[in-house]
């Protein structure tokens, strides 16, 4: 499964992918901001995230920048099973490396995994970020997310602590169909259909 937006292609992650991966996430501030990676990040969590089998119902993509000198690491985005019981059926999750922060693709990438949720035939998808990364909730509501009110304790594998988290939500409608009678859903250029704040 692969994903292209406007400057961007989502791909899955190949095994020779974890020296380029480790470069651009081996960095404190980013992976503070996350739940599941470790802190320190180290070579062997870069290979095992490379090699993952993708789960066709929750894929997780590297986000690459292509160029005339080849393709760019940019960061990650991907969904994953709901860890709470908030109501959705997927949880959105996305790093950005800092070399690329500031240019909007977090927005891109995480429109776009939006857009392949919705054909999949997710329903709601929730999200969240830390307390003392704003930047990230800036995202979310750029791309249709809305705050629940809730404000929960998750841990962060980084930090070693369970933090403050900010939650969000968005629901996406009826099932898309890129193949049928509704492929406005499909197309990179087009709004995510029946979107509406949760």
């Amino acid at each position: 499964m692969f994903i292209r937006s406007e400057r961007l292609f989502l791909r899955p992650g190949w095994p020779e992918d974890w020296e380029e991966l480790l470069h651009r996430i081996a960095d404190q501030g980013i992976v503070h901001n996350l739940a599941r990676a470790p802190w320190p990040y180290r070579a062997e969590h870069a290979r095992d995230f490379a090699g993952r089998a993708q789960d066709k119902r929750f894929p997780h993509f590297l986000v690459t920048l292509p160029g005339a000198t080849g393709p760019r690491l940019v960061g990650s985005c991907g969904m994953a099973p709901v860890d709470g019981s908030g109501g959705g059926d997927a949880e959105l999750g996305y790093w950005i490396g800092r070399d690329y922060w500031g240019q909007g693709f977090a927005t891109e990438a995480a429109r776009a995994l939006l857009r392949l949720a919705h054909t999949l035939g997710h329903r709601r998808i929730e999200a969240g970020h830390f307390v003392d990364n704003p930047a990230s909730g800036k995202v979310l509501r750029k791309v249709g997310f809305r705050p629940t009110g809730d404000i929960t304790r998750r841990h962060s594998k980084g930090r070693g602590v369970a933090v403050d988290s900010v939650s969000y939500a968005i629901d996406l409608g009826e099932t898309g169909n890129c193949d049928g009678d509704s492929p406005a859903p499909c197309r990179r250029d087009a709004p995510l259909p029946a979107m509406r704040a949760a």
